[in-house]
């Protein structure tokens, strides 16, 4: 009896090995479901069940490979938010989806995904929440009374230009109001699909109203790929900046996160590229792994680059002092010790000699008109 069940038990063993293994989602940067610090349902992937049922196994694990990504519509009656960090160069920012398909494993927003009973793993980038009111919304928002035309930053959180942004335009939408209005804008993306707006953003800088800034994080396409999986090339963002510098859109480059032991020495070749695209100006963030960011950051990493984990994480601790993540203001950003100051220096170095120490022009606040009610905008 005993013989005869072995066989069966080993093969039992190494079929849930291996659906284990084959169950990764393709395309995306998270494999897990961290638990939520809001409390609520854990969960984790058990095959036993269907060991017995080979069909079921097989159509649970294409699911699992095929995770399609969900759009919920996002009621909320608002659109711009503030903010007064001091290491933050804006106040008003607008955010048209929540979660975000770039699926990139370092994102410091997966908490946010939190606030809204899901997870900050797989849920933060296959459930986006889309705001389809947003363009109607900051219409009515540059009707307050009082409002001085301050610069809004577009997507400082889940990135405006993600996938979805192709059939929803709810980015394009809300820099159609900016435009009409002379509203100022700052637009932080990773995806090449800014360019699809391009006629906009010319138009808008051409009366001092837009800056781009464009997030290049490594020039190694392989890299990019696992952890940025439905993001744009390299290759592709430095185009984006070519074509926007072309088109007279003052553009920056946002080298961010830099991860200490893994993509920090390719910061010479990251600006020197970015220059020769024709950015004027760049910057630079520590690598920051608030919360359930870092257990879907480090499962990532010792999937990705399993040869790199140890150094990896050595020298991230080192830089955040002895954690994985500092939440104060004028730390959270670059980090502290050695390492922090040794890459700061590298950056500053190379930022000047590649002629990116300067500032983007200044926004002209002096256009701006508030929308009328209910209409177009007065021609006189």
């Amino acid at each position: 009896m005993t013989e005869s069940n072995a066989p069966n038990a080993n093969a039992n063993a190494n079929a849930n090995a291996s659906a284990n293994t084959n169950a990764n989602a393709k395309g995306r940067g998270a494999q897990i479901r961290p638990p939520s610090r809001f409390g609520g349902p854990t969960y984790e992937d058990d095959f036993e069940d269907l060991e017995s049922d080979p069909e079921g196994l097989a159509e649970h694990l294409e699911s699992r490979r095929n995770l399609r990504t969900e759009y919920i519509p996002d009621r909320s009656r608002s659109i711009v938010s503030t903010n007064d960090s001091p290491d933050i160069p804006f106040s008003y920012s607008i955010n048209p989806y929540r979660g975000c398909q770039h699926g990139c494993a370092y994102c410091f927003a997966r908490p946010s995904h939190e606030y809204l009973g899901m997870d900050a793993g797989l849920d933060f980038e296959s459930r986006i929440l889309v705001k389809h009111d947003a363009p109607a919304l900051f219409r009515e928002f540059l009707r307050r009374p009082g409002w001085q035309a301050e610069p809004i930053a577009i997507a400082p959180n889940t990135d405006a230009y993600q996938p979805g942004e192709r059939a929803f335009r709810l980015t394009r939408g809300c820099l159609e109001v900016a435009a009409e209005c002379g509203q100022p804008m700052a637009l932080i993306t990773k995806n090449a699909l800014i360019l699809r707006d391009l006629d906009l953003l010319s138009a808008m800088a051409s009366e001092g109203l837009v800056h781009a800034m464009i997030s290049l994080t490594t020039l190694d396409g392989a890299l990019c790929r696992s952890m940025e999986p439905r993001t744009s090339t390299p290759a592709a963002r430095l185009r984006a900046i070519r074509a926007l510098a072309g088109a007279g859109v003052p553009v920056g480059v946002l080298v961010a996160p830099v991860i200490p032991s893994l993509n920090d020495h390719e910061i010479p070749a990251l600006l020197e590229a970015a220059a020769s695209a024709g950015a004027r100006t760049a910057g630079f963030v520590l690598l920051r792994l608030p919360m359930a960011v870092g257990p879907v950051f480090w499962d990532w990493l010792a999937r990705a680059r399993p040869d790199r984990l140890d150094r990896v994480r050595a020298a991230v601790r080192e830089a955040r002092g002895g954690r994985d993540n500092q939440s104060a203001f004028g730390l959270r950003m670059t980090g502290s010790g050695p390492v922090a100051r040794r890459i700061a220096d590298v950056f500053r170095l190379f930022r000047k000699r590649s002629g990116l120490d300067g500032r983007l022009p200044a926004f002209d606040r002096s256009r701006f008109r508030p929308p009328p009610e209910g209409g177009q905008l007065l021609l006189f």
